[in-house]
């Protein structure tokens, strides 16, 4: 018990380690942000490294999407929807529960994983 006091008592003299997010002025990029805290125009800690098998926010590749529809079958949260206008799939990240289910059952790999994590914005699309 004394022990966690004096680990408590240290953390409050100590700077946090995390960003106040959402930041009021984003940048385009957190590269571009990260950018300036080198030149020391603004105090931030960098972003952690993700893993090589992140599952990050998905990108869909129009180009590549041959419209099986499977995606769309083993989609639990229904974040993926099929337009028959275009034989195209819509993907709503704002219901994706990031399963991967549908990046794995892709034949043409029209669906990936990347290593973006920062989601958080005022429009819901």
């Amino acid at each position: 018990m004394l022990t966690m006091q004096i680990v408590l008592l240290k953390q409050l003299f100590k700077r946090a380690f995390t960003n106040k997010f959402p930041v009021k002025h984003a940048p385009d990029s957190v590269t571009k942000l990260l950018g300036e805290v080198e030149k020391g125009e603004k105090e931030l800690n960098p972003p952690v490294p993700v893993e090589k098998d992140y599952r990050g926010k998905i990108m869909y590749h129009r180009d590549r999407c041959i419209g099986c529809q499977l995606c769309t079958k083993v989609c639990p949260a229904e974040a993926v929807v099929f337009q028959p206008s275009t034989k195209k799939i819509t993907y709503h990240v704002f219901r994706c529960t990031f399963c991967g289910e549908c990046v794995k059952i892709c034949p043409v790999r029209a669906l990936e994983f990347t290593p973006e994590f920062l989601l958080a914005d005022y429009k819901r699309k």
